[in-house]
This record gives C-alpha cells, sequence and structure tokens, in this order.
C-alpha cells in the first residue's frame, strides 16, 4: 500500500508539472483546431449554430479540468503548516498533533487517461501529525484536486496525493481512500443486444505512507472504522495487478461495424490535444489513448439514422399486453418509463446519459407501441451529438404519428460537463419535458403522466 517510490513528487512540490513543451497549458488555439478536425471527422458543420463554438468550449472545458498541470503543491502547503503542542514522547495520541485526521467525502473528478472521458472520485485523505504541527484541513482536499486534474488512472492518483502529502507536510503517515465512478458507455450496435447494460464501473483504490506503509496497521484499522458506515472495508480495496485492464471500459470495447476504419487525422488531433494540456502522448498509458477516443467517439458521427429508424417504424410488429389493452379500452395513458439512454452534449463533447419516460393517449385507429420500439426511437436520437432539449422534442415528435397525435416524454439526464467545468456541481440532475396534443392542453392529464414518476434512483446511484 506503499506509495513513495517513485522520486517525480518532490521535484512536482517545487515546480509542478513539466514536459518540456514550452507552450504547456498556453495555446487553446491548438486544442481548437484540433476539435475542429474532430467535428469534420463526424460529417459535422462546423459553421453550424450550436457547433460553431464548440472548438472554444472544448478547450476552456479541457484546460481547467487539467489545470493540476499548471499547479504546485508547494505554494499549497507552504503557510498552512501551524504549531499545535500535543503528546510526543508519551503513550498514546492527542488528536489533532499526534491522533489521527481524516476528511472524508472530498469530490472530485478526473479524466481517464485511457479514454480522456471524466471520472468521479469520492475521496477521503486522513494523516497522522508529526513535530508539533498541523496542517489546514482545506489543503488535503485542494492537494488531492491538483492531482485529480490531470489524465489519471485512479491508483496513480492515490499514490501521487498521498506522496505529495507526506513530502509536503512531513507527517508520521498519509492514507488516501478512493472511491472512483467510470461512466461505461455503450456502443451503437451493442446496446441494441444487451438490455441490461451497466452503465457505470466502479472501483475501490488505496494508498499509504510512513505508518499506514503496512495495510495491516492500526492506524488503517482506525481508518476504515471511521469510514465502516460508508461500506469502505480493506477486503473492497483494489489490489494492484488483480484486474487493472477492467478499469476502463475502452480497454476491453468492441468497435461498431458501422464505423469502419479509425481516422488518422483525428488520432492526431487527440494526441495534439493532450500534449496541448501538458502531457506527453509517447507515455506508455497513453500511447493508445488517442486512438480508443476517436473510437468512442465515432459512435456518434453524423450518419443516415433516420433512413434505419423509418426502416424500423414502417416494419414494427407489436402484440398487447394485458395492461395495455386495458388503457386503450378506457382511454388510459399508455407509458413506458426509465428507458435508458447515452448522448454526447454538442457544446462540450462530453457526454450525458440517463432515462427517458413517455407517455401517450392511443386515438381510435392507431396500434400502441411495444418497448423495444421506443427504446429503438431513443437510441437513435440518443446516439448523436445532441443537446437535452432536442432530444426530448425529437423523441416526442417521431412518435406523436404513431399514435395519433397525443404524446409526453421526460428525459432526465446526468451531465458529465456539470462536474467537469464550471460550478464542478455534483449529483445534479436536468429534466426536460416535451408534450403534444391533449398533453399541451389538459393540465390533469398532464400530472396523472408526471405524478406516476418513480423517484429517480437511477441518479442515486451516481
Amino acid at each position: 500500500m506503499g506509495c513513495l517510490d517513485g522520486g517525480r513528487f518532490i521535484l512536482e512540490l517545487e515546480n509542478g508539472i513539466n514536459n518540456g513543451c514550452s507552450e504547456i497549458g498556453k495555446d487553446a488555439s491548438a486544442i481548437e483546431d484540433a476539435v475542429k478536425v474532430l467535428l469534420l471527422g463526424l460529417g459535422e458543420d462546423i459553421n453550424r449554430e450550436g457547433i460553431r463554438k464548440t472548438p472554444l468550449r472544448v478547450a476552456k472545458a479541457l484546460r481547467e479540468g487539467t489545470r493540476g498541470y499548471r499547479q504546485k503543491v508547494k505554494d499549497i502547503v507552504e503557510g498552512a503548516l501551524f504549531p499545535e503542542a500535543g503528546l510526543d514522547n508519551r503513550v498514546g495520541h492527542a488528536g489533532g498533533a499526534g491522533g489521527l485526521v481524516i476528511v472524508r467525502d472530498i469530490d472530485l473528478f478526473s479524466y481517464c487517461e485511457s479514454c480522456m472521458l471524466p471520472f468521479q472520485v469520492k475521496c477521503h485523505v486522513g494523516y497522522v501529525p508529526s513535530g508539533e504541527r498541523v496542517v489546514g484541513l482545506s489543503k488535503l482536499s485542494r492537494v488531492a484536486d491538483v492531482f485529480a486534474k490531470r489524465l489519471q488512472d485512479p491508483q496513480r492518483l492515490a499514490n501521487e496525493v498521498c506522496s505529495a502529502l507526506h513530502n509536503g507536510i512531513k507527517p508520521a503517515g498519509v492514507a488516501v481512500i478512493l472511491q472512483c465512478t467510470h461512466i461505461h458507455f455503450p456502443d451503437i450496435e451493442s446496446i441494441f443486444l444487451d438490455s441490461n447494460h451497466q452503465g457505470l464501473v466502479k472501483i475501490l483504490v488505496s494508498a499509504g505512507s510512513g505508518v499506514f506503509e503496512n495495510k495491516n496497521a492500526d492506524e488503517w484499522a482506525d481508518f476504515f472504522n471511521l469510514l465502516k458506515f460508508r461500506g469502505i472495508s480493506m477486503e473492497k480495496i483494489h489490489s494492484r495487478g488483480s484486474s487493472d485492464s477492467c478499469w476502463c471500459p475502452s480497454q476491453s470495447a468492441k468497435v461498431s461495424s458501422e464505423i469502419g476504419p479509425v481516422n488518422p487525422a483525428m488520432v492526431t488531433a487527440v494526441a495534439s490535444i493532450i500534449k496541448s494540456l501538458g502531457e506527453d502522448p509517447l507515455r506508455k498509458e497513453l500511447r493508445g489513448t488517442p486512438t480508443r477516443f476517436v473510437k468512442w467517439l465515432m459512435n456518434f458521427q453524423n450518419s443516415n439514422f433516420d433512413m434505419k429508424l423509418n426502416g424500423f417504424l414502417n416494419g414494427r410488429i407489436d402484440s398487447l399486453t394485458a395492461n395495455e389493452k386495458v388503457a386503450m379500452e378506457n382511454k388510459k395513458i399508455c407509458s413506458e418509463l426509465n428507458l435508458s439512454f447515452w448522448s454526447q452534449c454538442e457544446h462540450h463533447l462530453l457526454p450525458f446519459h440517463g432515462v427517458v419516460h413517455i407517455g401517450y393517449l392511443l386515438s381510435d385507429g392507431f396500434s400502441p407501441i411495444g418497448k423495444s420500439l421506443l427504446q429503438s426511437i431513443v437510441h437513435f436520437y440518443g446516439f448523436k451529438l445532441q443537446v437535452q432539449e432536442r432530444l426530448t422534442r425529437q423523441i416526442a415528435e417521431t412518435i406523436s404519428p404513431l399514435i395519433g397525435g397525443d404524446v409526453i416524454v421526460v428525459v432526465e439526464a446526468s451531465h458529465t460537463c456539470m462536474i467537469s467545468r464550471g460550478i464542478e456541481k455534483f449529483g445534479s440532475s436536468t429534466a426536460t419535458i416535451a408534450v403534444l396534443g391533449r398533453f399541451s392542453t389538459e393540465l390533469k392529464t398532464r400530472a396523472s403522466f408526471l405524478q406516476g414518476i418513480p423517484t429517480p434512483s437511477y441518479f442515486s446511484e451516481q
């Protein structure tokens, strides 16, 4: 569980990161140019309203999300060490001066070095002070944020935070626990074959220094006892080497047959972005990242999905369930709730995902729509560069003529741009609604459907 094997951490305390590029983190225009290449590779019109400023927005988001390359831990820790008298050579601990100090539930985000998608981190960090001095508690989270704001791997992130704190404040020991959550984005083909696709991958990692070097040390027992009510234990900690390749879904992702060969210009553009952020694209862990990112991005290419969707709509065969028959006979609302979706924000090229709820009143002469077709409609509009408002409207407008016009669609989504830029708001979700026909004029009918939407348990797991 040690984290002090590398020698570069002490240098970082003094100087931050420098990979030999004199314009690291400064040339936003290079990132903008690279993003234009990616958009053109997707078949997009870079002058289209909504897309026109995307290169600038992406550059700003990436630079902000990787600002850790331009920050120095020394600047944070210096001046934040305070004298605090305590028990030095006697038996026992004096809390704050010689006993364990923990800061729990620090919300962070980082960019996965394997695929460049953001992942969420719940960080718990503790240390045992020495030399009769303590560090300002806010500095623990600030140091963790410096290393999170880089292209990262969970175990390296834990090691770097642990090592930086140990070298910066010279305690008796430092302990770090990270709970990491990575979005598992499916491709357009596999999602139709796997209705039980798991949207999130989670891992628990740790790092320790000094008195925490030994995973069986009493100090670890104290640490875990204080985290037990969060469901964290030593048995759940990921062991380095046991299944490292499984953390990032892109490592084992299958490429859709719809995508074709990887565009080398797009791969070069991503490598350029990585270099502009302050990283070395030739570093072993990053060599395959540009290709993996492009393969994932190509799921959202501007292809003629409408023709395929029309084929589904024209050839559909629906069978009525008992509930649908009753709803049809009594003119009640037919509904399908919690249809999953994944999409890509066209403003920041960051994923958003969630659930779609659909309700409709079946007009005479129309047949109900099966769940599989509704899910297909959702996926067809989801796998594009999108905004949530447009996605909601497109689903409603596609369903409306199939059932006689009366339809309501609610989309609930979690946007990674909400956590990886700007306000960095964790745990928030966004809801949008589209109503056509009677749902737009009859408040009671609309309220009847909205009140039947279940508590969003999907987002409680985020």
